[in-house]
């Protein structure tokens, strides 16, 4: 299992369209195979930084999320609201 780190910096004025684009992308990574869970938080020093963390069963499944058509479509919407492209970090036990 892998635990998938997603932070993003939200632009100024732009959090309830971030939250959701953010919604929707998580439910629909609920339906990509491999998916565990996922989790949403938010920086206590700076509301705008979130952070997602996903648990997939292999990077190989995160990875045929990461390029599929429901992902970019669903950044497609989420980088318009976004100060800087998002981070992925991809995590181990």
């Amino acid at each position: 299992m892998i635990r998938v780190l997603i932070e993003r910096l939200i632009a100024d004025d732009m959090a309830e369209t971030y939250e959701r684009a953010a919604r929707s992308t998580l439910h629909q990574a609920f339906q990509a195979p491999g998916f565990i869970s996922g989790e949403t938080f938010s920086d206590l020093d700076n509301p705008m930084r979130r952070f997602v963390l996903c648990k997939f069963r292999t990077a190989r499944d995160w990875q045929v999320w990461a390029e599929s058509e429901e992902r970019r479509s669903m950044l497609n919407q989420i980088n318009p609201t976004l100060a800087e492209p998002e981070k992925v970090t991809l995590l181990s036990h």
